[in-house]
């Protein structure tokens, strides 16, 4: 298996995560809601290593900036 290693800074990983809960939120309404057989197993599956790489990414990125970087919040300060 081929792999591609990234260099990040806090900010990117930031959107990195958010855009994966994002997608992860759009996926799994999507299979709560859908009447397709098909539809629901292809992204029940995608679902799942989605989650397995956000757990593996926010895991990581905890260690390297901290908690709050995993706050995507877009409150002013």
């Amino acid at each position: 298996m081929k792999r591609l290693q990234l260099s990040l800074c806090e900010s990117d990983t930031k959107l990195v995560l958010e855009a994966i809960e994002e997608l992860e939120n759009k996926w799994r309404t999507i299979c709560e809601t859908s009447s397709d057989p098909d539809e629901i197993a292809d992204l029940g599956n995608d679902l799942v290593s989605l989650r397995l790489l956000a757990r593996s990414l926010a895991d990581e990125a905890t260690v390297a900036f901290g908690p709050d970087v995993m706050q995507f919040g877009r409150e002013p300060l």
